[in-house]
């Protein structure tokens, strides 16, 4: 009973993540500066989870202090690069091209944590990586790899590799550094980092006239990131991994390339091409890849 209400959970998680892929191309089509958009989802849950987190935050300063680096490394990659960029690169690209890009992760974290700790690089990584690329560049290029040569790539998949990078460092330092805070309360301490770097992006878009208008489209957008997301996410998330664990739990990452582009080609009436079947293909061959073999 507690296995199929983990997997409930990971299933709302997953849908609510995918959504955020939909919401940030929406955003685009009502002119949302995406750092205004990715500084107000985290401001507002910041103060939503302030109240319940303020004591054992003020409890583990000593904590925060001590791991000042690694955290601010965490804040900065997950909270004010991750999303950001995944709001403006679909300024100028597919979500469809976004999320089975965005579906490497799993392999880059292998692959980046293999080579960040002592831990040796296998055959069987390295294969996975390579084949999982070569499908990025299939969507990427669509086939015309001569885009390659002339450099004449979307600006959007060039941002989606950067957002792919951003988490993967990310996730490798969450599982190597261990820094000892409940959950919460280093999500809570992401987001207050991670709000201070978004600070200075912020001011930008608002210097250069990039404002955050206040209507219903905008009001929803918000709400969504915030509370779904967000919040709702991270709470199902957590939730799942206490029960199951966080093996079991990442498994239904792979959800998310299918919600979203279900959801992309539905609800945003974008077209599957040949293309994103190939590249898709090669994507999910090397996950399978890399993480059967990463214990081995």
């Amino acid at each position: 009973m507690q296995n199929i209400k983990a997997y409930i959970y990971l299933i709302l998680c997953t849908l609510f993540w995918a959504g955020n892929f939909i919401v940030g191309k929406v955003a685009t089509l009502f002119d949302i500066p995406p750092f205004t958009l990715n500084f107000y989802r985290w401001l507002i849950a910041f103060l939503i989870l302030f109240p319940f987190t303020y004591k054992k935050l003020y409890q583990n300063l000593n904590e925060i202090r001590d791991n000042i680096i690694p955290l601010s490394i965490m804040g900065f990659t997950s909270i004010t690069i991750f999303n950001s960029v995944v709001y403006y690169s679909l300024n100028y690209t597919q979500v469809l091209n976004g999320v089975l890009m965005i579906s490497t992760i799993p392999v880059l974290i292998i692959f980046f944590s293999s080579i960040s700790t002592s831990e040796k690089v296998k055959l069987p990584q390295i294969l996975g990586l390579v084949i999982s690329f070569i499908g990025v560049l299939i969507i990427i290029t669509k086939f015309e790899f001569n885009k390659l040569l002339n450099l004449n790539l979307n600006k959007g998949d060039m941002w989606i590799l950067v957002a792919m990078i951003s988490w993967a460092i990310y996730s490798v330092m969450i599982k190597e550094k261990k820094i000892n805070l409940e959950p919460f309360i280093l999500l809570q301490t992401l987001i207050l980092i991670g709000l201070v770097f978004l600070v200075p992006f912020y001011i930008y878009e608002i210097l250069t006239f990039q404002y955050l208008a206040i209507n219903i489209p905008v009001m929803l957008t918000v709400g969504y990131v915030v509370l779904f997301a967000g919040i709702g996410a991270y709470i199902f998330w957590i939730g799942a991994i206490k029960i199951i664990g966080p093996s079991r739990s990442g498994i239904f990452l792979h959800l998310m390339p299918v919600f979203s582009s279900l959801m992309a080609i539905f609800i945003l009436g974008e077209k599957l091409a040949n293309f994103h079947i190939y590249g898709a293909s090669l994507i999910l061959i090397g996950i399978i890849i890399s993480s059967k073999f990463k214990s081995s």
